[in-house]
């Protein structure tokens, strides 16, 4: 139906006309207790664009408002210098490490903390103890039930022999995955001071088919070998901040690490037909590679393509030998926050060097990958270059890549990520296929640990609080790195539709959630913020300004400690957009997106002409269909018509018809008009006014595709403030010089919007279809035995045929 906007002034003429002093006198007193209720039942206003700085820490000199860190800004610097020895015989490590803590905070030191993830595995641990059993049903797989007895026997905990500073031994404390060393009383560690001081440790490397974990070995029956990925290894400092002062919670196996930078000088001695890859450079390539293998190296810098280092077939020889020897492999890194290395004989090599203007000395980065003859074709086909095209990808949308290395290996870890080196897991099947699921799950798993050398491992986000600013923000950048892979590549994340079953499932939390509390932990912690903050990049700022931002932000806290505020701040500064309800919503509610369109109502101009009125009026009357009463009491014998005198005025008056009172009363009105309110009132076209109702709390932009009755369409976007004053219930009124035929929300899916069968009017009707199957009747226990009887005769006969010998003939054995 089609209404009619009548003009201000027409409605008050008209009002004027017929409004009764007794009625005017109702509705004041009517209007009078209505602002009496507004003032005394008011309820609480639900607003959705409340500003954050209720939530948000106060800023000060260590971190700014605009999101950067201030000019008092300190964090501490830990440098090591380690030698390490791994016994393959007994899959276990014995290492020495000398560490140097200088103190750049304000504060005075009486001890220190240091990390002991590989506690963990101890018998009795947290992580032990407080594991529940979230498994469906009774049934369980070998391997895991395998996997829970081994790990209740499993002993891969530290064992500290020493620690001492000076050769004096100093006192420490182990609480759990945490070890406190205590500073000699007269000593303690002042602002500006560094100290020096050594431990020494072994522990025994977990088998992770067994008892997995972020590390472990592999063990390969098919020839007797190990490939060891390390991590975790050695006692290093827990991070001293100015926002939390020592963070020392326990690890019970979710939330990561929160670590200081330094340099490290690492000695691996591993046995002698090893390869080692490692964080950092090598520094004694003579002593360990072979000429070949250098040789090699030089010409993959230069290389637009992977050079193998040690080719497949030379390590098939390797795998198959048994050094009595050893050899040490050292490794140098400046300014990284950890250290991770892998080991072993099988391992293939290649390498291709990359161009990065952040890179020291030549520029080149070496992008390398480790693995064994199980990875082929697969690795060599992808894996290296999966590690150049995410330096070029997150190189564009954060900072340059600074290291000199970039390596991917593949082991029993499935992903995991360390400075300059990753551990991925995906290989081929035995006979050396794969499937697309396992291709693209190798070049999605390279990119995203690889990309973690930005989020977390150079801006150095708190992960033991906060997964979502390393996982959301890294996995973020995947997506962005896999669309420059190759078209209609199957990103697992990303895309807004992906998200809204978790968005409105009830086991939830929001995405502000300690790390260890976390609930539906990948689509929490990876999949969410990673939506979210594509949604922010392509439908709230755009692309040039979240980029821009975005780049702010990776740029200002590089080498340096962001906590959540921080990285919202810095978007709203570097974007010159307000978000706070974009972070409230999506960061700290489990609000979803669901906004339908519940009425579309029609208007037109009713210019106030009593005759043309008339004959709308009129028209819309002849569009009403007869009720069927109506229709039934046209037949019966009318009164008036036989006797004829009852007819009057009234009897052929049609109470649409105007008078001449109102064709008078509409001159007089249009002579009082001007020329640009005569415009106005004839004004052609269509009013709409469209009813929005946002049922899953969660405000968004109301994205509006509108289609013309001629074909063609317009947009309409309306930015998430329009719910700024009515968080629940929106009108907008829409004017087109075109008809418009149908209204759709969000047609590209921008926004996750989880119900889109409110999002059209009219409303589509939805199609699904019937699968028309046979009733398939199971056998009974009876039936079985019967068939098992028959099938055991037949073999029996069958045996008997070919010349076998009965059971207990006493024929030859």
């Amino acid at each position: 139906m089609i209404h009619r906007f009548v003009s201000t002034a027409v409605r008050l003429s008209y009002l004027a006309s017929a409004l009764l002093p007794p009625l005017a006198a109702t509705l004041s007193a009517s209007l009078s207790a209505q602002e009496r209720d507004i003032i005394v039942g008011a309820k609480p206003f639900d607003d959705r664009f409340r500003q954050l700085e209720e939530i948000l820490p106060t800023p000060n000199s260590y971190r700014t408002a605009s999101g950067a860190p201030g000019h008092g800004y300190w964090q501490q610097k830990v440098d090591y210098d380690i030698a390490v020895e791994l016994d393959d015989a007994k899959q276990t490590l014995h290492g020495r490490e000398r560490i140097r803590y200088s103190n750049r905070s304000p504060d005075t030191l009486r001890y220190l903390w240091l990390q002991l993830e590989g506690n963990l595995f101890t018998p009795g641990s947290d992580q032990k103890t407080t594991a529940t059993f979230d498994e469906d049903g009774q049934d369980m797989q070998f391997s895991r039930l395998r996997q829970l007895l081994a790990a209740e026997d499993f002993d891969g905990g530290f064992k500290i022999d020493h620690v001492t500073s000076a050769g004096r031994d100093l006192d420490y404390t182990i609480v759990k995955t945490m070890m406190r060393v205590d500073l000699p009383t007269d000593a303690p560690l002042g602002p500006g001071a560094s100290r020096e001081f050594e431990v020494e440790w072994r522990y025994r490397i977990n088998p992770h088919k067994y008892v997995p974990g972020r590390s472990g070995a592999e063990f390969f029956e098919s020839d007797g070998n190990w490939i060891y990925e390390v991590a975790h290894w050695f006692p290093r400092l827990c991070a001293y901040t100015d926002s939390n002062g020592w963070q020392h919670k326990q690890f019970l196996g979710r939330g990561e690490f929160t670590l200081e930078f330094g340099d490290y000088d690492v000695r691996i001695t591993v046995p002698k037909d090893h390869v080692v890859a490692a964080t950092g450079e090598l520094r004694n390539a003579d002593d360990v590679l072979q000429p070949a293998w250098k040789e090699r190296l030089a010409r993959a810098r230069v290389s637009s393509d992977p050079v193998f280092i040690i080719t497949p077939d030379e390590a098939k020889a390797n795998q198959s030998s048994r050094a009595d020897r050893k050899a040490t492999w050292i490794f140098h890194a400046d300014n990284v926050r950890d250290f991770s290395w892998a080991t072993s004989r099988k391992f293939i090599w290649d390498a291709q060097g990359h161009h990065s203007a952040a890179c020291a000395g030549d520029g080149i980065v070496l992008a390398m990958s480790y693995w064994p003859i199980e990875g082929e074709p697969l690795w060599s086909r992808y894996s290296t270059r999966a590690v150049v095209h995410t330096l070029e990808s997150y190189g564009k949308f954060a900072f340059d890549y600074p290291y000199p290395v970039a390596i991917s290996v593949n082991g029993p870890v499935g992903g995991m990520e360390y400075p300059m080196i990753c551990f991925n897991g995906p290989r081929p099947e035995a006979d050396g296929t794969y499937s697309a699921r396992t291709k693209y799950g190798l070049i999605s798993v390279v990119i995203h640990e690889v990309g973690h050398n930005w989020f977390p491992m150079i801006v150095n986000s708190d992960e033991r609080q906060w997964t979502w600013m390393d996982e959301g923000l890294n996995t973020f950048v995947q997506y962005l790195a896999e669309k420059e892979w190759e078209d209609k590549y199957p990103s697992w994340t990303g895309e807004p539709r992906q998200i809204t079953e978790y968005m409105a499932s009830a086991n939830q939390v929001p995405i502000m959630t300690n790390s260890e509390s976390i609930l539906q932990f990948g689509p929490n912690a990876y999949f969410k913020p990673a939506t979210a903050l594509n949604i922010l990049r392509e439908t709230i700022l755009g692309r040039e300004l979240f980029d821009f931002a975005f780049r702010e932000y990776a740029r200002r806290w590089r080498f340096s400690r962001p906590m959540p505020a921080d990285f919202f701040r810095t978007m709203e500064d570097a974007s010159g957009i307000d978000l706070d309800w974009f972070w409230r919503g999506w960061f700290y509610s489990t609000d979803h997106v669901d906004i339908a369109l519940s009425d579309v109502r029609e208007f037109a101009i009713d210019g106030g002409d009593p005759d043309a009125r008339a004959a709308i009026a009129k028209a819309d009357r002849a569009k009403n269909a007869a009720t069927v009463s109506a229709e039934r009491n046209r037949e019966l014998p009318k009164k008036v018509e036989r006797v004829p005198q009852l007819a009057d005025f009234y009897n052929r008056f049609d109470d649409l018809d105007p008078t001449a009172g109102d064709r008078e009363r509409f001159e007089k009105f249009v002579a009082s008009l001007d020329e640009e309110e005569r415009k106005l009132l004839a004004t052609e076209g269509h009013f709409y006014v469209l009813d929005f109702d946002n049922e899953g709390g969660l405000v968004m932009p109301i994205l509006l595709r509108m289609h013309h009755a001629d074909g063609t369409s317009a947009w309409l976007r309306m930015p998430a403030e329009i719910w700024r004053k009515s968080p629940r219930h929106v009108k907008k009124l829409i004017y087109s010089e075109r008809e418009i035929v149908r209204f759709v929300v969000d047609p590209m899916g921008e926004t996750a919007d989880v119900d889109e069968s409110d999002n059209e009017w009219p409303r589509r009707r939805a199609v699904s279809r019937f699968r028309l199957f046979k009733d398939a009747k199971d056998k009974n226990p009876m039936q079985e035995a019967d068939e098992a009887a028959k099938k055991a005769r037949a073999s029996s006969a069958t045996g008997a045929e070919d010349g076998a010998a009965p059971k207990n003939s006493g024929g030859d054995r």
